[in-house]
């Protein structure tokens, strides 16, 4: 097991990521570097009010403790009375465009080591869609680059990790997905640290693969009022999901690697009553062909 080779990697990656959103975008993202009292900090790379991007934080953390909150050891008492550490790069971009969708990608290690033991150690991460209107061939692209980031390690990750993220990500308050899916994985120490460790790296460097095609294709697609009101319209799922945990790709254990910033969410949220589609509508399409569960390398 090696972290200070994990945290080399994710620092590597937070920065890349940011280059290259900046380049799309025109805009530079501020850096707000912060510590945590009980241990560790972090660095907050945050966009707002850009030119393609409205709003946007890829952030990167590593905290630690002396000891982890009894809601993490009561289902995983091997980890009691063990120093612990937890680091990880998480994202959220929001387009100004309505035609440009919302992604997130998270990407974390958790150890718990303790003198004269094996330590504990496990990787999560995913990265999903969020589109407010919806384009097969966006779904099939970001798809296509979820599996090839999973398949060198095995046919069997990316059906096993897409029905997870389809699973996790389904809002049972709305009765249904956010967005098309993609894929997630948490608790994750299979084989061996390098196995495990570059399954978790392929996911991340695959991010801007699946997502910058898709953000330039669709930036500077024309728009007016009724695109951007449905687009607040959805994005109050997003939000709620996000910032109510329920889609917060973290374990117990993990969430302490997040700095929850409310910056991130989006900076337009609209939130109506049983709001329901006009028929025939591309507004209705997205929730009849493109919020639900599908196989979009097959359908």
């Amino acid at each position: 097991m090696d972290s200070a080779k994990v945290k080399e990697f994710l620092l590597e990656l937070q920065g890349l990521i940011v280059e290259r959103l900046e380049q799309v975008d025109g805009k530079p993202f501020r850096r707000d570097e912060w510590q945590r009292p009980q241990g560790g900090g972090g660095l907050t790379r945050l966009i707002e009010e850009g030119n393609v991007l409205e709003r946007g934080g890829v952030n990167f953390s590593h905290v630690m403790g002396d000891q982890l909150p009894p809601s993490a050891t009561a289902h995983r008492p091997e980890l009691a009375g063990r120093h612990w550490q937890a680091m990880g790069v998480s994202l959220v971009m929001h387009p100004r465009n309505p035609y440009a969708p919302t992604t997130h990608m998270n990407v974390r290690f958790f150890v718990a080591e303790k003198a004269g033991e094996a330590p504990v150690w496990w990787f999560g991460g995913g990265m999903d869609l969020t589109p407010y209107y919806g384009y097969e061939e966006d779904a099939e692209h970001f798809h296509d680059v979820c599996r090839r980031s999973l398949l060198p390690f095995g046919a069997d990750y990316y059906p096993r990790f897409k029905k997870w993220c389809d699973d996790y990500f389904f809002l049972k308050h709305r009765n249904e997905p956010r967005g098309i899916g993609g894929i997630f994985f948490d608790d994750f120490s299979e084989r061996d640290f390098d196995h495990s460790f570059n399954l978790t790296e392929s996911v991340g460097d695959h991010f801007l693969s699946a997502y910058l095609p898709i953000l330039e294709r669709r930036m500077d697609t024309p728009y007016g009022e009724r695109e951007r009101d449905f687009q607040a319209t959805g994005a109050a799922a997003t939000s709620s999901s996000t910032w109510s945990g329920t889609g917060a790709p973290c374990s117990d254990c993990n969430r302490a690697a997040a700095r929850v910033d409310p910056d991130v969410a989006a900076p337009v949220v609209k939130w109506r009553y049983d709001w329901q589609p006009e028929p025939g509508t591309e507004e209705a399409r997205l929730y009849s062909d493109f919020l639900r569960p599908r196989d979009w390398l097959r359908d």
